[in-house]
């Protein structure tokens, strides 16, 4: 084995309706001035009045940054900074999706003057320290809440990141009761989002790919397995939905300490560009990124097939039951309403080297890979996924 790294939030609570605590944690771990970062989706949803009503009752003062978007820009992670530093904060709070939380990180980072966004992309080039962080889950499937990685829209379609283990919160709150009123659709991608991280997490080819990784990211494939399709079709099951939510968790663990790779790096360039989820994108070319690393790796495939499928345990070949795996995840995006190619959304055969292109940008995710991957091999994915 290998020597490793482990990152892991300072504190960590799961529980239903924890939310009511945030005001007495905010104390403890950040101070009394806060900066919440959200988005209009989450304030209408109205999920951001019981947080705000808990840190009143607690005496904490609260600033609210709503302004985040998907995929956000750098113009607004350099706005909520400014607000911080304008308010002067003792700490930030993200609550709501990856992106809430990616900003929340930034700005905790940010806010404290001694870098710049710009000197901070890439891997492991954070020098400083960062403000105290909270980080609060609104969806089952980034995992942002628990990594290490903080994504962000360059320009007008490049997606850059920051990699770094000052982004690890000092506490992660997973709520369930949170992630109750998930529409079906957002459910459904963020759930197989997550899967992809426990997938890709496995079969990293990252130096510092270990057993503590490979172990999260097993319980994450048999919580997400059990229970995705329960929390599309029933979502007011508040123990489906917990389920998910650690799952969820537990593969941003895993992939915050053995990196992702290939379906993250073509999935980038559909969202940078054509404005779809991120956990969309992954979906759309899980199998085809996963037949053609199966050459690579289809005994760890096989090892993972049973917990997500169970019935898979009956195919004793390895190859055999990498490809009923495969071929059991893309029904499963149809069986969660998705469309399963990228025609269905609009993206013209013409655009596909482009993306593959700009797919062989993603060199910190490449690397990761089971196989190495060309750009005329990205063509040949996209081209299946198409």
């Amino acid at each position: 084995m290998n020597g490793f790294v482990f990152n892991f939030p300072k504190q960590l609570i799961c529980k239903a309706g924890a939310i009511a605590e945030l005001g007495d944690i905010c104390q403890r771990i950040v101070g009394n001035r806060v900066l919440v970062v959200t988005d209009q989706g989450i304030v209408k949803a109205g999920l951001l009045q019981p947080a705000l009503d808990a840190l009143a009752s607690a005496g904490v003062e609260y600033f609210v940054f709503d302004k985040v978007e998907a995929d956000p820009a750098e113009s607004i992670v350099l706005a909520a900074t400014q607000q911080a530093i304008t308010e002067r904060v003792n700490g930030v709070i993200g609550l709501g999706g990856g992106s809430s939380m990616d900003v929340a990180k930034l700005v905790a980072l940010l806010a404290t003057g001694e870098q710049t966004l710009a000197e901070i992309y890439g891997v492991n080039l954070v020098q400083g320290q960062r403000l105290p962080l909270i980080q609060i889950p609104t969806t089952a499937g980034t995992g942002s809440e628990v990594t290490t990685v903080a994504i962000i829209t360059v320009g007008a379609e490049e997606k850059k990141g920051v990699v770094s283990a000052q982004l690890m919160p000092d506490l992660a709150l997973l709520d369930a009761e949170l992630t109750l009123g998930l529409p079906p659709m957002v459910t459904a991608t963020t759930g197989v989002d997550a899967m992809v991280h426990a997938i890709e997490a496995f079969t990293s080819l990252s130096p510092n790919h270990n057993p503590l990784s490979d172990a999260l990211a097993k319980d994450a494939l048999l919580l997400l397995g059990a229970n995705i399709e329960q929390a599309v079709h029933n979502g007011s099951n508040l123990a489906v939905r917990g389920n998910m939510l650690l799952g969820s968790m537990l593969a941003g663990q895993a992939f915050a300490n053995s990196p992702v790779a290939a379906v993250h790096a073509l999935a980038y360039p559909l969202g940078g560009i054509y404005h779809l989820s991120h956990g969309l994108t992954n979906a759309l070319v899980l199998p085809h990124v996963m037949r053609f690393n199966q050459t690579h790796c289809a005994d760890q495939y096989a090892t993972l097939a049973p917990l997500v499928f169970p019935p898979l345990a009956n195919i004793d070949d390895p190859s055999e039951r990498s490809n009923a795996f495969i071929n059991a995840l893309d029904a499963l995006n149809k069986t969660l309403g998705m469309q399963p190619r990228l025609r269905d959304y609009d993206i013209p055969e013409s655009a596909l080297p482009r993306l593959a292109s700009e797919a062989m940008k993603q060199t910190r995710l490449l690397v990761n890979n089971p196989r190495e991957v060309t750009e005329a091999d990205a063509l040949a994915i996209y081209q299946a996924a198409w």
